[in-house]
């Protein structure tokens, strides 16, 4: 892996308040790192202070040479180095973790700027998300915005190297970790470049047990992202299937219905029955019952009659006696 691989992991504490802050710790795993360009510094370079800017450069070398917190920064073909030393060997960063001062250094102090930065303003900041893309310029948001009458301290040069140049210069990790950890004890104030400075100084073999420590995170991590992956396929088909069991109640009530409606027409058609049945059936006359009423008084009132004829007569009969 070419570039020097940093992973974020953002960690979220409680605040007192409601609101939570936010803390972040960067932690930089090393792929190939050491590496060494055609890029040559002879002797140490004559770093100036940039007005209004925590970083250095050299005006004398024909590159896009710059000191920033406690590292050498290169931007050599489209890419960024880093190193503690001003002759490498060198660590490729990746464009997302150059610090931001580095980024904001303007157009004028890159003695070799790239044919991309050709009518750009020399008194600004190169046109970083205009080149590396959207995605990157989502990254680092404000990059380009911050408080000049705030700027850092810059850090102090490591002057000490100057006494080490051609066959002097420390080619190999251990001796510039051994001279620096006597010479230098600036603390970087950017996590990326304490991060770096930090696995410089580290022996190789403790570096290769980060690497490894590192392999077994990713590997951890896919295989956790392959369960998130697999319960979310489970979680799909679940709901695939409530909708395809809702689908179909949906389609049994909708057969349902005419069958109501059916059920509903035959219960009205046999009301309408039942209604012309009782209109059909025949009714007595009314004047014949008012006849068979009267006729029936009639016949009460001739026996009335005679029951008082009756009465009468036995009354006489019993006077003659």
């Amino acid at each position: 892996m070419r570039y020097l691989l940093f992973a974020i992991v953002m960690l979220l504490y409680p605040a007192i308040s409601t609101q939570a802050q936010a803390q972040s710790q960067l932690s930089i795993s090393v792929g190939h790192r050491g590496l060494s360009l055609g890029f040559q510094m002879s002797t140490y370079p004559n770093l100036v202070r940039i007005p209004g800017y925590p970083v250095y450069y050299d005006p004398r070398v024909d590159s896009n040479y710059f000191f920033y917190d406690g590292l050498y920064w290169l931007y050599l073909d489209d890419n960024w180095y880093s190193s503690s030393w001003y002759n490498g060997p060198w660590d490729l960063i990746a464009p997302r973790y150059v610090p931001l001062f580095v980024l904001r250094v303007p157009v004028r102090y890159y003695r070799r700027p790239p044919a991309y930065f050709r009518g750009w303003s020399r008194d600004s900041a190169p046109r970083w998300g205009q080149h590396w893309g959207h995605d990157w310029e989502r990254q680092r948001s404000g990059w380009d915005r911050w408080d000049r009458s705030s700027v850092p301290r810059a850090a102090p040069l490591p002057t000490y190297q100057r006494n080490y140049s051609g066959s002097r210069y420390p080619r190999r990790m251990d001796q510039q970790r051994s001279i620096e950890s006597r010479s230098y004890r600036y603390q970087s104030r950017e996590a990326v470049s304490r991060q770096i400075r930090d696995q410089r100084r580290q022996p190789v073999d403790s570096r290769a047990r980060q690497q490894q420590r590192q392999q077994q995170d990713n590997r951890q991590r896919q295989q956790n992202d392959r369960q998130q992956q697999q319960q979310r396929m489970i979680r799909q088909q679940q709901d695939v299937r409530k909708q395809q069991q809702q689908r179909a109640r949906q389609q049994q009530e909708v057969q349902r219905q005419p069958q109501q409606r059916a059920r509903q027409q035959q219960d009205v058609q046999r009301q309408q029955q039942q209604q012309q049945r009782s209109r059909q059936q025949p009714q007595p006359a009314r004047g014949v019952e008012r006849r068979a009423g009267k006729g029936q008084s009639d016949a009460n009132k001739s026996r009335g009659d005679t029951r008082n004829k009756h009465k009468d007569g036995n009354k006489d009969g019993g006077g003659h006696q």
